[in-house]
């Protein structure tokens, strides 16, 4: 019997319903597209997180098994990541989202206690591959503190902030009736309340005393069984943090004062030592200067040497400005080791997990506010071991990425290779200590690569392959301009103050390993790669003037050329005839009226640069300032290989580059490559005099509304105007698209501040400029939705269409651009380089480029350049285009194959330009290419070369689409796209029928809307927060082999055998006590506790409960199969010796068988 699949009339009814609204399609383009078998099915789909990586953002608390090796930080946001050896990663998250405060590990079971800020704590479960919550109990009455758990004790103490202490089962998660008030604690010790509890800790040499500290200076050891307090120490300073000596017999208290008292436990009246470990100790014998407080305290001995007292906190007052330092006092010696960050927690790892043995510490995980550091005890000097997880994400905040999947096989070798001789030096020679955990069984058959920019300039490529994350090379654009050494020194000419050298746009070619990235100050690089070093003497500039005026074209006195002779349509120019040539590089050059002109935004380095195997600078790019005008934010870049071309877009128009030639094909605005098939009514710019500001985003009608009400968000991804009260209301929508793409645009009325003070003398020229600059940086920072919830709080309200208002729009922005070869012409029959380009208000051109075919013509004679107008038009700004083939297939790009660019030229390979497998050709009346586009708001599928549209799909009506792209599947090709509203969509190429959507992530922050991008293989990814990459799936067979392709954190492992007690500490009675917990706060004895103080909320079952298990076979056999193994060999010895007491005792037998006989017969007598 054939199963029934409800999710494929789904499927059906949705096609359907989807294709009332599509545009008719010719007769012609339906007969085509029957033909074309689409393979890609709903069932092909399933969305999914897969790993989280990078540092826990904003950690609140730290926790380590000795045993297991297991690392554990809690987030101020209810997030939990478990951390093994280097691969082995894990994320929870509590569905409350309070602040972890405390994390305790059942050491060696595989469970977890977590304590969170709202009185709640949870046990997890570690033995499943998806660690899952098993029991909560939420505290109705009292506020958490301190938790404490004894080792291999299933009784958890619990401190309260009204000072009591509490003691919860972790098997049932129950609460015992046993409980230790605070008046009982203190009695007459103190007349006020002692303040909250802040330590709990056992005796390790007697589980029957407890130390209880209050945060007013008072510590009281109190006796379990007897239910009263032995001793109590007093201290006028406030208590931070209590550590044991390993006998029982001291124990340290650091203190709010920076002084550290240590205590005898059976004396006290008074401290055995009071020590200031950074205060200035007078010379009179008076009391030392207090100092900052002692945060922590840890007390570690050894079995050979001076012990361990390492601490947090407690510097001089007077070293203002100081970074956070940990300090190691070891003997006479005490070190002080400077922290990049503040330090939220640190912990000792030692080789016991007994606290009754001798500790011997042997490193020290140091949890910092943005980073994890490990310092080797064991060495001299203490260094740090070499981290192996991807913490350093947010090294410098990141602003853009990119997810390529299924990238070619040598190019993650070729960047290692280059990338380890980046590795700093001087870390620790022994192994990463956190080392628990094992791999996942299951690994993905293609190679994933993920790269990063960043605020300063860098650039980083990840190896994301197989479920894990690995830095493989660095990047620093900055190095190609000159830093400024003070504000002072800072060009005036800069459009940010902030990061000037911040990476916008990236696009990278894996095949040829060319790079182009774009910049915040409106520059371009290309860079390829080298095995070699070289030294460039100096660094190839071409400067761009892009300027976008309609009717007059106002050229400075001396300024540089115009684009002002531009080819028309169907026409080819020739670069050296009527476009404008690359400027030289000058300092400062202001035009006759005061304002700057033909000024780039960054100076270039002029010293030599050496350039280390890598990526190398091929060329450098800077658009100028026009007639005191910074020049605008670039919104598209695409390079290519095969053409040796690089083309980038903003608000005032298209630039094409040859970067082999090293010179301008193209520069023109998207109005002139309408020519005369523009479909917008656009008005001519009235005298600069009397013009509205050319930032080109306002309505030049309004002249008495607000700059708020004038002026359109600097949107990148949309050219729509704000002249209507619907766009007024959405203004935060257009603010959220530009924070993807970083599109900076003056304010207006700093625009006409410039020009109203022209004539004025420099310094307040420059003043001004300066204040444009801090807006323009204002513009630049990222914005989170909380402060846009005023005007709005939800992204899902309707936009008005970008098409409404094209008549009053002024400016269009290049949002996308497409390299490809195929049939830009109705009359073409052959495939031929082209450039497509989509704009902000839904419109998409072409250009065909006449490419030299041999590498000798392509150095010597120009690309020639010729336009065929508008091709296809669409809702909302273009976002993506791809090309398939006659049969649907994704055409791959054209790229040219790597080779070395830097040997010698006898030893280097012919460029071979590369194709795809078959290059389509068209016979007349047929199509045999199809071009997709995607905007913000529909999709649509373009027969070539007639230019007929065979699907029409609107993706969204009440949000717009923030990121799409067309990715290869298994099993076919689809586009994806993620909305503003939190969908996840996919369609199928080419009918664009809906195969996904589940509403998975509702946009809360910008980030994610910068960050998040889909990738080949079902792959996606978004910076979840400032410092983690959040990986997603939404392939349905990635999901299936998630269980296997993931580590395991718990693994069986013996836990070491307790310490020995010794002939004499036995037989005396020395040594550890031990104590009855079950017989002393169990229900029989101690009785119930209160209803009303705690409620019990059990855990997650059903399925996760069933995964939980099914996961943990693995772990159970393996413990099992030990388990048999050393019964096997205790049975193997108990058969030994048994059969060797049944000889002994047949000998015995014998011989009392032959004395017998031997006296049978004899009298008495005669013995």
């Amino acid at each position: 019997m054939k199963k029934f699949n409800i999710r494929k009339v789904l499927d059906g009814l949705t096609a359907s319903s989807s294709s009332s609204s599509a545009a008719a399609s010719p007769p012609s383009g339906s007969r085509e597209n029957d033909m074309i078998q689409e393979t890609l099915q709903s069932e092909h789909f399933q969305l999914c997180k897969t790993l989280r990586h990078g540092f826990p953002y904003q950690p609140s608390s730290m926790a380590f098994d000795p045993v297991q090796k297991i690392l554990a930080i809690g987030t101020q946001n209810g997030a939990l990541r478990l951390f093994g050896r280097a691969g082995v990663e894990c994320y929870c998250q509590h569905e409350s989202g309070s602040a972890v405060i405390q994390l305790e590990f059942l050491v060696n079971e595989g469970a977890l206690v977590s304590a969170l800020a709202d009185d709640s704590i949870h046990l997890w479960n570690l033995r499943q591959k998806i660690p899952a919550i098993l029991h909560s109990l939420k505290f109705n009455r009292e506020r958490i503190t301190f938790c404490h758990l004894p080792f291999q004790s299933k009784w958890l103490y619990v401190g309260t902030e009204r000072g009591n202490i509490h003691i919860v089962n972790v098997e049932s998660f129950t609460l015992s009736g046993y409980v230790i008030m605070w008046n009982k604690a203190i009695e007459l010790s103190s007349k006020s309340h002692p303040g909250p509890v802040v330590h709990i800790s056992d005796n390790p040499m007697d589980e029957g005393k407890l130390l209880i500290g209050f945060e007013c200076g008072i510590v009281v050891l109190w006796d379990l069984k007897s239910k009263k307090a032995d001793y109590r120490y007093n201290y006028d300073e406030a208590i931070h943090s209590v550590a044991w000596h390993h006998e029982g017999k001291q124990f340290v208290c650091s203190h709010s004062d920076g002084t550290l008292t240590t205590w005898n436990v059976r004396i006290p009246a008074k401290p055995a030592q009071i020590i200031t470990p950074h205060g200035k100790q007078p010379k009179d014998g008076k009391k030392p200067e207090p100092c900052k407080p002692i945060l922590k305290v840890e007390y570690k001995t050894t079995r050979v040497g001076e012990p361990f007292m390492i601490l947090c906190g407690g510097l001089s007052y007077d070293t203002v400005g100081r970074r956070a330092c940990l300090t190691v006092m070891h003997g006479k010696s005490t070190a002080v080791l400077e922290m990049d960050y503040s330090i939220v927690d640190f912990l000792t790892l030692c080789e016991t997990p007994y606290p009754n043995d001798f500790q011997e510490p042997y490193a020290v995980v140091v949890l910092l506010e943005k980073d994890l550091v490990v310092i080797d005890l064991a060495q001299i000097g203490y260094p740090i071991f070499e981290n192996p997880y991807p913490l350093s994400i947010h090294e410098s905040p990141v602003t853009c990425c990119e997810y390529y999947a299924d990238c070619p096989a040598e190019i993650i070798p070729a960047l290692y290779s280059v990338g380890s001789k980046q590795k700093r030096q001087g870390f620790s020679k022994k192994e990463w200590p956190i080392s628990g955990g094992n791999w996942g069984q299951g690994t993905l058959s293609f190679s994933e690569i993920i790269v990063t920019g960043h605020a300063d300039g860098s650039i980083k490529f990840w190896d994301s392959s197989a479920l894990m994350l690995q830095v493989l090379y660095k990047l620093k654009t900055a190095k190609v301009f000159e830093k400024p050494r003070s504000k002072e020194e800072k060009s005036t000419t800069d459009i940010v103050d902030e990061d000037p050298f911040a990476i916008q746009i990236l696009s990278w070619c894996p095949e040829s390993r060319v790079l182009c990235v774009a910049g915040v100050s409106a520059h371009v690089i290309v860079y390829r790669f080298s095995k070699q070093e070289v030294t460039t003497e100096e660094v190839q500039l071409l400067e761009v003037r892009m300027q976008c005026e309609l009717n007059e074209v106002e050229s400075p006195e001396g300024g540089g050329e115009q684009a002002s002779a531009v080819s028309t349509p169907g026409t080819s120019s020739s670069p050296q005839t009527s476009l404008p040539q690359s400027h030289p590089s000058t300092s400062s050059n202001n035009s006759s009226d005061g304002l700057r002109d033909n000024v780039p935004c960054l100076k270039v380095r002029s010293s030599p640069l050496k350039q280390s195997p890598g990526y190398q600078v091929e060329l450098l790019i800077q658009l100028v300032w026009v007639s005191g005008e910074p020049p605008q934010q670039i919104t598209s870049l695409a390079v290519n290989s095969a053409y040796g071309l690089v083309a980038f877009g903003n608000g005032n128009g298209l630039a094409v580059v040859d970067y082999l030639q090293k010179t301008l094909l193209l520069n023109m605005s998207t109005a002139e490559l309408y020519g005369s098939t523009d479909p917008h009514h656009r008005q001519p710019r009235s005298p600069r005099k009397a013009r509205q500001p050319s930032a080109g985003f306002c309505d030049g009608n309004d002249a008495s509304a607000t700059p708020e009400e004038r002026c359109k968000s600097p949107t990148s991804g949309s050219g729509s105007p704000c002249n209507s009260d619907e766009d007024s209301k959405h203004k935060f929508i257009d603010r959220a698209k530009i924070s993807r793409k970083i599109n900076m645009i003056a304010d207006q009325k700093d625009e006409r501040r410039v020009r109203r003070h022209c004539s004025l003398p420099i310094k307040k020229q420059q003043s001004c400029v300066k204040e444009m600059k801090r807006k323009h940086a204002a513009s630049f920072r990222e914005t989170s939705l909380c402060d846009l919830n005023a005007r709005d709080n939800s992204f899902s309200r309707s936009r008005s269409s970008s098409v409404t208002s094209i008549d009053r729009e002024s400016r269009e922005v290049v949002s996308s651009l497409y390299f490809c070869d195929s049939l830009s012409k109705k009359s073409e029959t052959l495939a031929v380089p082209s450039l497509w380009v989509g704009t902000s208000l839904g419109g998409m051109m072409a250009i065909t480029l006449s490419v030299p075919s041999t590498p000798e013509q392509r150095m010597q004679q120009p690309v020639a350049v010729s336009f065929c107008g508008s091709v296809v038009r669409l809702k909302g700004g273009i976002l993506r285009m791809a090309q398939l083939d006659a049969s649907g297939t994704l055409l791959p790009h054209v790229y040219e194959p790597w080779y070395e660019p830097n040997a010698p030229e006898e030893e280097r390979e012919p460029p071979r330009r590369r194709r795809p497998t078959s290059p389509p050709s068209s016979q007349e009346n047929q199509d045999c290419q199809y071009i997709v586009v995607c905007s913000e708001k529909q999709a649509k599928v373009v027969a070539l070369p007639s230019q007929n549209f065979i699907y029409e799909h609107n993706i969204t009506e009440a949000s717009f689409v923030l990121r799409a792209d067309v990715v290869t599947m298994t099993s076919g090709v689809g586009l994806a796209c993620f909305c503003a509203n939190g969908h996840i969509m996919t369609l199928s190429l080419p009918s664009l029928r809906p195969l996904l959507d589940v509403n998975y992530l509702p946009l809360t922050d910008m980030r994610i809307a910068r960050t998040f991008c889909f990738s080949n293989q079902g792959q996606a990814m978004y910076l979840t927060s400032p410092t983690e990459i959040q990986r997603i799936t939404y392939s349905q067979e990635t999901c299936d082999n998630l269980q296997e392709m993931l580590g395991e954190l718990f693994t069986p492992v013996e836990t070491p055998e307790a310490p020995n007690r010794g002939f004499f500490k036995g037989l005396f009675g020395g040594g550890a006590q031990s104590l009855d917990r079950e017989d002393l706060f169990g229900e029989v004895t101690a009785g119930k506790a209160s209803r009303s103080l705690a409620q019990h909320i059990p855990g997650p079952g059903g399925m996760e409960g069933m995964k939980g298990a099914a996961s943990g076979v693995v772990g159970e056999l393996a413990r099992a199969r030990i388990a048999l193994d050393e019964r096997g060999q205790k049975l193997g010895e108990l058969e030994e010796r048994t059969a060797a007491m049944m000889s002994s005792a047949d000998s015995f037998s014998k011989h009392a068988h032959d004395i017998m006989l031997k006296y049978k017969d004899k009298k008495w007598y005669q013995l």
